[in-house]
């Protein structure tokens, strides 16, 4: 659980940067330039995924039951995702109506995202993974779109054709990673 709970604090902070230490994000940038950021920036992102997706493993081996989902959680929890990928698909496509009304459609899905996850999830180490990303996601979710009011940005009016585009990327990203990803990567086939 140690390796768990270290790889959230580091990917979780790497992501916090811009919101609780924008001034110092400045100076390094200036200091060092933006190639030299981004890469210590996807370092040390990536390390603290590679400790999250193997502490995850190892906790798995050992876990430690918190409650039992109740029957049925399972369906509940692959249309919220379903739901979350569509929402994470709007933040990549512009000009759509999802992310005009959300303003920041990529944090409101990965926020959509943990919650289903803890929905359908019982164990202690599952409960930690996924309310960390909850609770993270909507603190930076709120975080942004107070930035956004304060620098005044308005998102472009969107388009059933863009719309119809963010939901079809949306589903198709849900349905490989649901019905063949998830199990390869995580080991777990929720969909069977």
């Amino acid at each position: 659980m140690a390796l768990l709970v270290l790889g959230l604090a580091i990917f979780i902070a790497m992501h916090s940067i811009r919101v609780v230490a924008a001034p110092w994000r400045e100076a390094q940038i200036e200091r060092f330039g933006m190639p030299a950021w981004r890469g210590f920036f996807a370092l040390f992102s990536i390390l603290g995924l590679v400790f999250i997706v193997r502490g995850y493993a190892l906790a798995r081996r050992y876990p430690v039951p918190v409650w039992l989902p109740p029957f049925g959680m399972v369906h509940v929890t692959a249309l919220l995702t379903a739901i979350a990928f569509v929402m994470i698909a709007a933040a990549c496509v512009p000009g759509n109506h999802i992310k005009r009304a959300l303003g920041q459609p990529f944090m409101s899905g990965v926020a959509l995202w943990a919650f289903a996850h803890l929905l359908a999830n019982g164990t202690l180490h599952a409960i930690v993974l996924f309310a960390a990303l909850l609770v993270w996601a909507l603190l930076k979710l709120r975080a942004d779109r107070r930035r956004d009011r304060e620098v005044g940005v308005v998102y472009a009016q969107g388009t059933l054709a863009r719309d119809a585009l963010v939901v079809v990327i949306g589903l198709v990203a849900w349905d490989l990673f649901a019905f063949w990803l998830h199990g390869m990567l995580i080991g777990v086939r929720p969909l069977g």
